[in-house]
């Protein structure tokens, strides 16, 4: 499975990060077209007053110099090499700053071993150089998102989506980050309807078993679960087994979770 740029401070808003459903406890990959930034791209208009990062797509943090010549180490939240190895135009946005600016990338290479890419941009010749841009994020215009895979989606695509049970048709809830793992999983801010049938079954059940306890003689009935406990998100694994429809168009996902997995987190 390919991740593709996430802009995490705004938690992941903004992002190009194609995500596929795994299957058979497996995530699918495929080869997306080559995503190298096209200058002729429209970038958001770097007079605007409240810039909206929702027009850019971050694909890396710079975490500190390399070395004396100016070259940097870069963290990617891209799975796309081409991002960080074909030169071309990128966009910096420095600390502070409001816009990203256009900036040549001159060459790259990847650090296996520490999961960093180690560039080169042009006007950065020393060390100090380098050190000023420690902590800079480097972007891309939101066009120039590559094209995905069959069952490959964008997390931008993915985010604000509702999630429905299959069987039944009740709306669990909002789809508000994709968690990274073996297989994805969707973080789902569970509607207050449903949170609140899931509550109340739960204290249900507390209850009975409570009161069994005490009449066994075993311990003191303490009281229920508060509201102040109440589950308000859920993690989904993203597998077509469990979420085996995704329809962007009608901007929802239907689930088909197994017994106790939406009270797992409980």
């Amino acid at each position: 499975m390919k991740h593709e740029e996430a802009n995490k401070e705004i938690g992941s808003r903004g992002a190009e990060a194609p995500r596929s459903r795994g299957g058979r406890g497996k995530s699918k990959k495929s080869n997306p077209k080559s995503p190298i930034p096209n200058p002729q791209s429209p970038v958001p208009n770097p007079q605007s007053p409240a810039p909206n990062l929702d027009n850019w797509l971050e694909i890396g943090k710079i975490v500190s110099p390399q070395g004396l010549s100016g070259e940097l180490k870069v963290y990617p939240v891209s799975d796309f090499p081409e991002r960080f190895e074909v030169a071309g135009k990128r966009w910096l946005l420095r600390s502070g700053d409001t816009e990203p600016q256009p900036i040549e990338l001159l060459t790259g290479r990847y650090i296996s071993n520490k999961n960093l890419y180690v560039i080169k941009l042009a006007g950065v010749e020393n060390c100090d150089q380098a050190e000023a841009l420690r902590g800079s994020t480097l972007m891309v215009p939101a066009s120039d998102r590559p094209q995905l895979g069959e069952d490959e989606y964008h997390v931008l695509d993915l985010m604000g989506l509702e999630v429905f049970m299959q069987a039944s048709g009740e709306l669990v809830g909002t789809v508000v980050d994709i968690i990274p793992a073996g297989n994805d999983l969707l973080e789902v801010k569970l509607h207050p309807s449903f949170a609140t049938d899931k509550q109340q079954t739960t204290n249900d059940i507390d209850a009975s078993a409570a009161t069994l306890r005490e009449r066994q003689g075993r311990t003191r009935r303490v009281g229920q679960i508060t509201n102040d406990k109440k589950q308000k998100t859920v993690l989904i694994p993203f597998v077509e087994a469990i979420a085996p429809v995704v329809d962007l168009k009608s901007n929802r996902i239907e689930i088909t979770p197994p017994p106790g997995l939406l009270e797992i987190n409980n």
